[in-house]
């Protein structure tokens, strides 16, 4: 079943939006909003959340990212699932049918992809999607 967040995400893309508010796609101006909303609403809770320290981990080499996220015990192979996104990572099948969503600091191509959990924790390789360096020529109409 999809998170009320997944309807509202599958809402927007299927929107055609005026000029200006195409930032209501990017997940990230949407969290940022409810976070500065959030702070000015209640500033102390908002700083414990920002205390906490999140549990995974990222590291980066030329090519690729690698993602480490420590597993809760009593995680069962048969119910954990990874879905991977441009700029995100969904874990699901956590203890308590929790979903775990993980922001990428970088863009990948999601069907590059490798994930093995060993140790308790799952980690997942992630190529990195290329910047474009080149500059490539678009056509100019003239209009009278």
């Amino acid at each position: 079943m999809d998170s009320k967040w997944d309807e509202l995400e599958r809402w927007v893309e299927g929107q055609k939006l005026p000029k200006g508010f195409d930032v209501l796609r990017e997940p990230d101006w949407v969290e940022q909003f409810v976070r500065k909303m959030m702070t000015k609403a209640l500033p102390e809770a908002a700083g414990a959340i920002a205390e906490q320290a999140s549990p995974y981990s990222f590291s980066q080499s030329e090519q690729f990212i690698i993602v480490k996220f420590p597993l809760p015990a009593h995680v069962r192979s048969e119910e954990l699932r990874l879905w991977v996104k441009e700029d995100r990572l969904r874990v699901e099948g956590l203890p308590g049918n929790r979903k775990e969503l993980i922001k990428l600091p970088v863009g990948v191509r999601p069907r590059v992809c490798r994930a093995i959990v060993k140790d308790g924790e799952l980690r997942v390789k992630l190529r990195k999607r290329p910047v474009g360096r080149k500059y490539y020529e678009a056509d100019i109409r003239w209009q009278e």
